[in-house]
């Protein structure tokens, strides 16, 4: 397999709740005008806590300098796994828990932390733009590394690793952090880029307006019922995640499915703010899927991680995380 690393310079920022307004003409801009910006690659997720927004250098010039938002102190770079060639974005996901143990259990291993996004087309890795020289050298063994340059894919050179490059120490995995599971049903979906306009007054209603409402379906009681929402558009291709509510709110035949309809169910990873240092969480998740052959998609953000498995496999994860817990003599699924 082929490993690509992007040439988008990316940053990590969260916008509080209360500065999205602030903040909203530069957002709308990246997702809906984007042939008036230069940016190509925007993500925005809405959490309970935030929104988190991964912008490249360009875009992010859209945003405002503002006390309301926080960026992390790092530029990073997106990879990205690739099955017998072709186009990054346009290929099928390989799926976060494919690649569990040949690139995320190894740079946890190697004290590289990384912050994922998976998208209905695939799954990106985030890894610090200082780090990449160690990704490589961890990583040579088991993909050939190609870096994609104005557009095209070439040979990645060692970036400055020499022969002299100390192989680091494997470090110990983390603590096991504690797991929820909230009672939402989401859906992974995308649409056709010529059909945005078309919705666009939709979608900033429930990007930006929607949050202090209760979707249909959820009761009053159903505290476990969090707002979730995630929109982004890479290199040209738009990748939606929503709770099942949600997506009814949208026309028919507007947003793409699969032929199963399938329906997946969130793992939130984190009892307090992860922070950007610790390595090994979303290896945490992963290799108990991988060893229970369970797809995921995985999504981090400023303060916490999610992973989304299919509906009916969620006690077969549960299951297998409670599992893990118990190896580390501790259980911590709520």
């Amino acid at each position: 397999m082929e490993l690509h690393i992007l040439e988008h310079s990316l940053k990590v920022a969260s916008i509080e709740k209360e500065g999205i307004q602030i903040c909203t003409h530069g957002l709308i801009k990246l997702a809906f005008l984007a042939s008036k910006t230069r940016c190509k690659f925007f993500s925005l997720t809405e959490t309970p806590e935030d929104y988190t927004i991964i912008v490249d250098e360009e875009g992010f010039k859209e945003l405002p300098q503002s006390e309301h938002i926080s960026v992390a102190d790092a530029t990073w770079l997106a990879l990205n796994v690739v099955s017998g060639g072709g186009n990054a974005s346009s290929s099928q996901p390989i799926g976060v828990t494919k690649i569990a143990k040949s690139v995320i259990a190894p740079l946890a291993d190697h004290n590289i932390s990384v912050f994922m996004l998976s998208t209905y087309q695939t799954d990106f890795i985030l890894v610090r733009e200082r780090d990449l020289p160690m990704v490589m050298h961890t990583l040579s063994s088991e993909f050939t590394l190609l870096r994609v340059v104005n557009g095209e894919t070439v040979a990645a050179h060692n970036l400055g690793v020499t022969n002299g490059f100390v192989k680091p120490k494997l470090v110990p995995r983390p603590i096991i952090h504690p797991l929820s599971s909230p009672s939402n049903m989401f859906c992974v979906t995308s649409l056709d880029p010529d059909t945005l306009p078309s919705v666009a007054t939709l979608l900033m209603d429930v990007m930006f307006y929607s949050g202090g409402q209760k979707e249909p379906g959820a009761s009053s009681e159903d505290s476990s019922h969090i707002r979730f929402f995630s929109f982004s558009l890479i290199e040209g291709y738009i990748s939606l995640v929503m709770d099942e509510q949600t997506t009814q709110r949208f026309p028919n035949n507007v947003l793409f499915t699969s032929a199963s309809g399938e329906l997946w169910k969130m793992v939130r990873i984190g009892g307090q703010p992860l922070g950007f240092d610790e390595c090994g969480i979303v290896a945490q998740i992963s290799e108990p899927l991988a060893t229970a052959d369970i797809p995921a998609y995985y999504i981090s953000t400023f303060k916490f991680d999610h992973a989304l498995v299919p509906e009916e496999n969620i006690q077969s994860v549960i299951g297998a995380l409670r599992k893990r817990d118990n190896d580390h003599f501790q259980s911590y699924f709520v």
